[in-house]
Formats: structure tokens, sequence, C-alpha cells
């Protein structure tokens, strides 16, 4: 044997050996994940007007315990910095950079309001850090080629109104309607799709708009039964729905009561306002009522209520936002789950862009989650429901809505 042969075989035996051995992929990390944790910023308003929606941040906090005490998401904690904006958008901004710059956050999830994440979208884009399922219904949201780093949950606002529009046309053809709405993007996107739904075949009488410092919208409601009108499409956040139920009630007002899914929590708005005033109010809605006997044996909702038992026992069983915020929070993870250990800020967009036909239990059956590339509309289906005793009562097939993307209502 020669000694080439001779101190050839050595090298053979480690590269066959190296060869045969399996490439471990290193872990790829951004600014908010590490070998153990993966920090989550969230922005929700604990005070202000809007505070009602408090419980999406305190919801998604007990989600993620629960998670971690299930042992993390790949073996990594889950940490959650949730921040107070009080719904301003200039208080948005600044936690939104707190967040990014000064706590490292991965990302940025669920932050609540359309003109509190619309401050900060740019921003967001800009620094290529995920503003990921928006808690707003806002159509913008879907703009994966224009910002993406942006993207919705929630059925848009448009899709709502169109929906509540073809309930109409179905049902009440010869009705006139009259509609409150939030004067931001919010309620603009609501009444924009209520009016593409009627196509002009049923018409609007009154239009009233109300901004979220207003103390009350009693002299908006006055107005609004001045009309004539026989339908109220309620488009408005939790304080002000409330409002409106109570002096509907009062003044002896009885129109068709459609109400913005955004307000149809029993606990935040249909309780304070008086049940016995919220009786055959119309919504639609995408999640289940655990209140509604109908879901008493359904093993999602038992599983959601042990939840609720263990880890967010201060929270009110009937409040569908905890709901919502619940069902986000399993998203998110479901998420981060596909992300492996590829947990950059830019694989964690791909992977929310990459959902097909995801069923979350506690959205209705029927409805589940698409997203691709070019489709940032997590949820586009909805189902009617009437409020009937204490809880609501689903109705009729399950119904997909229009959107016009570049709509915008007409000047007040």
């Amino acid at each position: 044997m020669s000694m080439l042969t001779r101190y050839d075989l050595p090298a053979i035996a480690v590269l066959v050996a190296t060869c045969a051995s399996p490439v471990i992929a290193q872990p790829k990390y951004d600014p908010g994940a590490s070998d153990a944790q993966i920090r989550v910023g969230n922005i929700v308003p604990y005070s202000g007007p809007l505070s009602a929606y408090s419980v999406y941040g305190k919801t998604v906090a007990a989600y993620f315990n629960k998670i971690n005490a299930e042992g993390g998401i790949n073996g990594r904690s889950i940490k959650l910095i949730s921040y107070d904006d009080g719904y301003s958008p200039p208080k948005t901004v600044e936690q939104a950079r707190r967040l990014i710059e000064s706590d490292e956050v991965l990302l940025i999830f669920n932050s609540l309001g359309t003109p509190t994440n619309s401050a900060i979208r740019k921003y967001m884009n800009a620094k290529k850090v995920p503003q990921l399922f928006v808690q707003s219904g806002a159509t913008k949201w879907n703009d994966p080629k224009n910002f993406p780093w942006t993207m919705g949950w929630v059925p848009s606002y448009q899709t709502e109104g169109h929906i509540d529009a073809g309930y109409l046309l179905d049902t009440h053809p010869n009705g006139k309607v009259a509609v409150l709405y939030q004067n931001d993007d919010f309620g603009k996107d609501y009444l924009t799709g209520l009016r593409d739904g009627l196509a002009g075949k049923m018409p609007i009488v009154a239009e009233v708009s109300y901004e979220t410092t207003d103390p009350t919208i009693d002299s908006q409601i006055l107005t609004l039964r001045a009309s004539g009108a026989d339908v109220f499409a309620n488009f408005t956040t939790a304080k002000f729905a409330t409002q409106a139920i109570k002096k509907i009630a009062e003044i002896g007002w009885k129109p068709v009561h459609l109400l913005d899914n955004v307000s149809r929590s029993v606990a935040a708005v249909l309780k304070p306002a008086g049940l016995q005033n919220a009786q055959g109010i119309l919504a639609a809605g995408y999640t289940k009522d655990p209140t509604d006997p109908t879901w008493s044996n359904d093993p999602a909702v038992k599983e959601w209520s042990a939840f609720m038992d263990r880890y967010y026992p201060d929270g009110d069983k009937t409040d569908i936002s905890i709901v919502n915020a619940y069902t986000a929070a399993q998203m998110l993870v479901r998420v981060l789950q596909q992300c492996g250990n590829d947990l950059t800020r830019a694989n964690v967009m791909m992977q929310a862009a990459s959902l097909r036909g995801l069923k979350l239990g506690m959205l209705l059956p029927g409805i589940v989650v698409n997203t691709a590339p070019n489709d940032f509309a997590p949820i586009k289906q909805m189902q009617m429901m009437r409020f009937s005793g204490d809880h609501w009562q689903v109705f009729g097939p399950v119904l997909t809505g229009a959107v016009r993307t570049a709509a915008r209502p007409r000047a007040e």
C-alpha cells in the first residue's frame, strides 16, 4: 500500500462520516427572539373612552401564560409587553417606538383601533417589523403590495356593512335607513360597505357621526329618529353603542336595529344598556357566543371555558371581545410554531401569509382562515345573529361580503 493510499484512508472515512451525518440548521433570530424567549408587543386602550376593549390585552396575556405553562412555543417562552395608548394615535406612536426601539419586540400583535394602528403603519413598515393581526376591520390592512408588514385579523368593516345591506334588502326591502357612525376610518368603512351593498335599492335617509370625545350621542339619536327611518344602522364602539341602545328605548323608537360586531359584547355593551332594551337587535359575527346554549356541549367552548377558569378568572364570560382576542392569540401561536427555528421578522410574515383553511375552535362553523402573499385578510366570512333573552342566536348561512378598497364616503 502506497503512502498516498495510507494517508487517504482516514480522510475518506471522515468524508463518508460527514456525508452520513444530518445537517442541523442553526436558529435564525431577529431582535425579540432567542433560544429561550419570544417578545411580543401589544397596544390597547387600558384607559379612555374605549377602555372596555382593554380585555384584548388582558386576554392575550392570559393565553400566553397558558402556552408558557404548557412548554411554550418550540421550547421558547412567549413574553407579552402591552402598553396603554388611551385610543390616542399620538400615544400609539410613542408606545410603538418604545416597544421596537427600547423593548426590542419581535413584532406588534393585535393592537386595537383603526386610527391608532393607522398612525403607526408607515413606521412599522419602514422598520420592517410585523404589525400582525391588527384588531380592526379597516379595509386598509389588506394592502400587502404597499404595506407588506401589516396584516389585519377580523372581517373587514366594509364586508360587514355589505352583509348587513344584503340582509336588509332580503328582509326589509321597503325600509328607510338611518346611520350613526364614528367619525373616523372605523365608522366610514362600515358606512361605505352599507352604501355599496344597498346600491341605491334602499334609501339612506340620514347619516350622523360622532366623535370619541363626545360625552353622549343623545342628540344624534333624536336627529336620526326625526328622519322617519325604520331601520337603524348602529356603527359605534362600546360606550356609544350602549348609549344608543338606551336612548332608543327611552324615546320609544322601534326600528330594525343593526349593531356592528365590534359592539356586540353582552358584558361591555348590552348589559349596561339593559338586556330588555337589546331584544331583537341584529348583528353579523364570526365567533361563537359561549352563552348561547347551542354551544353548551361544544368541545372548543368547553376548552375556552376551562381556560377562563384557570388563566383569566376575573374575565367576564359574556364578553365576546375575550373570545375574539383568545382566537387571535391562537392564530399567532400557530404562526410562531410554523416559524420553527427561523424567528426572523421576514419569516413571521411569510408564515402569516401562508395559512390555508385554518380552523380555530371558537370560529363559527364554516368560517376558516385563509391568507396568501397577496391576501392579508384572514377572515372574510360572517353569519347573521339575533339577540334573544341573554345571548346571541345565529341564523341563516355563512356569508361573504364584497369590499371596495379605494372607497371613500361622501363629505359631511
